[in-house]
């Protein structure tokens, strides 16, 4: 099919696929995965090295490659003119403050306050997805209705706000 016929986003998909294909020839990740499902990848893996650094009485090292995974898994999703375009708001400019020196505490050996930061920083960043996340979380059968509750009520007055990207 000559590729005049192709719209613009089919035409960039098959250039994405023959890249993808000719860089790493019969690789079976590049035929399955988008950048996008590899972000989600990267976004809960650096989730469970958070949680594992938490385990482990505030590991920075376990900390410090959470943050990054994260950060990664972030741009991968919805890419880094956005990622730039939602840390630097005006609006989400303390809370990019809070989460950057939440990170650099945990990089210069102060894990625990680092983490408190930081956790202030993405609750100032994420906080308006939460009433999303509650909504989600409402449909589960047995305890929705309990997890939508206190979701809500920490997202305060945050009811109509606009979602974070």
């Amino acid at each position: 099919m000559p590729t005049m016929w192709l719209s613009d986003n089919q035409s960039k998909k098959r250039l994405l696929c023959t890249l993808r294909t000719k860089a790493f020839p019969g690789h079976w990740l590049t035929h399955v995965l988008s950048t996008t499902e590899i972000g989600v990848i990267f976004c809960s893996a650096g989730g469970l090295f958070l949680f594992g650094g938490v385990l482990m009485f505030f590991d920075r090292s376990l900390l410090a490659m959470g943050n990054i995974l994260f950060l990664i898994g972030l741009t991968l999703i919805i890419g880094l003119e956005k990622t730039f375009a939602f840390f630097s708001r005006r609006q989400k400019l303390k809370g990019t403050a809070a989460f950057a020196a939440g990170i650099l505490l945990i990089l210069l050996r102060w894990p625990l306050t680092g983490f408190i930061i930081e956790l202030y920083g993405l609750f100032i960043l994420f906080g308006d997805f939460l009433i999303t996340i509650g909504q989600f979380a409402g449909n589960i059968p047995v305890v929705g209705p309990f997890i939508q509750k206190v979701l809500e009520t920490l997202a305060g007055g945050r009811r109509n706000a606009e979602l974070p990207v």
